[in-house]
């Protein structure tokens, strides 16, 4: 059993939502960022989501490309990153880490050494945006025999005739895309997200979590009632872009997991 199923069995069990938090690797330098987080488990996040730096983030609206070329600038790479999850890994041995990015990066080491270093590094999970599953020879079975839940996205074009295809090699959980456009546009509407996780839902036993246009406590537990979790990300990476203190962020992504552990 993966970190990632065992987090889902655990949080099942205790009849609570997970909280999911997304933030970019070495941004806005890779002291800072490993500080950040390291703290997340403490301010309740059950699952990390780590951004890998790329140079042409297609999904990421500008805060979150913005974070990117904070890191990218501050020197960090796909070796960095991997160094920054081994160095969280040295103090914490149980919480999920999933590698968010881009399919570039990720070719350009090669897929047998990546798979095998990222594994090393204690990466679980990973969520590569441009390889759809007509590509999934490419990455995600090559993932999954190394012990990596491959997570896809879902999104409201995702019809019925397409959906069977999305799940077909998912493991972990189900990430939902509440939105149709980039990360931090518009704001999800849990009247809108419920029927589609219900949806996703009949067609797979594994959780469904939803990201994208999530952004208070409110909101998080809102959209954590219609669903197995939420994933908050462009409102936490701008206050790490605003140079706000460390522990002024955690404390704001405190209020967030507050929230999608009430629901």
């Amino acid at each position: 059993m993966s970190r990632i199923d065992a987090k889902f069995a655990e949080l099942a069990q205790a009849g609570k939502k997970a909280f999911v938090a997304y933030v970019m690797a070495g941004d806005p330098d890779f002291d800072t960022s490993l500080e950040v987080v390291k703290g997340l488990p403490g301010a309740g996040v059950d699952v990390i989501e780590l951004g890998l730096p790329f140079t042409d983030p297609m999904a990421d609206g500008p805060t979150i490309q913005l974070a990117g070329q904070r890191a990218l600038e501050g020197g960090m790479t796909l070796e960095r990153t991997l160094e920054l999850a081994r160095r969280f890994r040295e103090d914490d041995q149980s919480t999920p880490i999933v590698m968010m990015g881009y399919y570039n990066p990720i070719y350009s080491r090669g897929v047998d050494r990546f798979l095998q270093d990222a594994k090393a590094a204690g990466i679980d999970g990973l969520i590569v945006v441009d390889l759809p599953p007509e590509e999934d020879s490419e990455l995600c079975i090559p993932a999954q025999a190394a012990g990596l839940n491959f997570i896809r996205l879902a999104t409201p074009t995702t019809d019925d005739k397409r959906l069977p295809r999305v799940l077909q090699n998912t493991s972990g959980f189900v990430y939902y895309v509440s939105i149709t456009g980039i990360t931090g546009a518009a704001e999800a509407q849990a009247s809108d997200v419920g029927p589609e996780v219900a949806r996703i839902k009949a067609a797979t036993d594994l959780p469904v979590i939803v990201g994208f246009g999530v952004n208070t406590p409110e909101k998080s537990r809102a959209i954590a009632e219609v669903a197995d979790g939420v994933v908050i990300g462009s409102a936490i990476v701008s206050k790490i872009g605003a140079g706000e203190p460390v522990a002024d962020v955690l404390a704001f992504v405190k209020t967030l997991s507050d929230g999608a552990h009430q629901a």
